[in-house]
């Protein structure tokens, strides 16, 4: 079948235009990525300044397994190294540590790493990220092993994935 974005006349359909329209102003939806019993929801993070040398992603990891899991890995073209990292108010400051341990996901359970919360760290960045574009990267897990995902690279102040807020 062959979308034409040519405007509806006389035998052609209305919903064929709609649907052509539809698929080129979509934003690119944040996926789901599977290996193992571990289900990466979402990878998503901001685009950054020019000068940046850090960036930050955010996802869900969910845990079908009757055993625990840790990430122990992240590794991607975009970045000289990346590292989970955890925010925790201590004294009345937010204070951001990496976890060097590697991240616990529970069995059956999930983790979640979200703006102004617990986050990825991609740092010493190669270039900037660009809002609309995408990146690679590969989690790899205790158990599960290594999880290819793609990141989704919304605008510098958004608060969550496109396809969640519909931006």
């Amino acid at each position: 079948m062959t979308l034409s974005f040519e405007p509806p006349r006389p035998g052609r359909p209305l919903s064929l235009f709609i649907i052509a329209v539809a698929l080129t102003a979509a934003p690119a939806l944040a996926r789901d990525f599977t290996g193992g019993a571990i289900t990466v929801e979402q990878p998503w993070s901001r685009a950054t300044p020019g000068n940046s040398k850090v960036a930050i992603g955010y996802l869900t990891i969910r845990n079908a397994s009757d055993t625990p899991d840790r990430l122990t890995a992240i590794t991607s073209d975009i970045a000289g190294r990346a590292l989970p990292h955890t925010m925790a108010m201590k004294d009345g400051v937010m204070q951001m540590r990496p976890v060097t341990a590697g991240l616990a996901v529970p069995a059956h359970g999930a983790v979640t790493l979200k703006p102004g919360a617990d986050h990825l760290m991609f740092e010493d960045l190669k270039h900037p990220l660009t809002k609309g574009g995408t990146f690679p990267a590969t989690l790899t897990f205790e158990k599960a092993g290594a999880v290819p995902v793609e990141f989704t690279i919304e605008g510098i102040g958004a608060r969550a994935p496109a396809s969640t807020t519909g931006n």
